[in-house]
């Protein structure tokens, strides 16, 4: 799994299993534009900056999202 040491915690999605659930981190020792940071159960890790975050937020806020689950 992605190391996450070093990552302040925001969110895990699911957790209701122990299988290595998505989860949700700032990283503040990232640069600005690398900050936000998105694991996966597989390992993988997504970096974005809080301003690319916030437009996702705001995309499923607005039900934009609504159709992919």
């Amino acid at each position: 799994m992605t190391d996450t040491s070093g990552l302040e915690p925001v969110a895990t999605f699911c957790g209701e299993c122990d299988c290595g659930c998505p989860q949700l981190f700032v990283d503040p020792a990232a640069p600005t534009g690398r900050r936000i940071v998105l694991t996966d159960d597989f390992g993988q890790r997504i970096q974005m900056s809080a301003d690319q975050f916030s437009s996702i937020v705001a995309n499923a806020k607005e039900g934009k999202l609504d159709g992919i689950a």
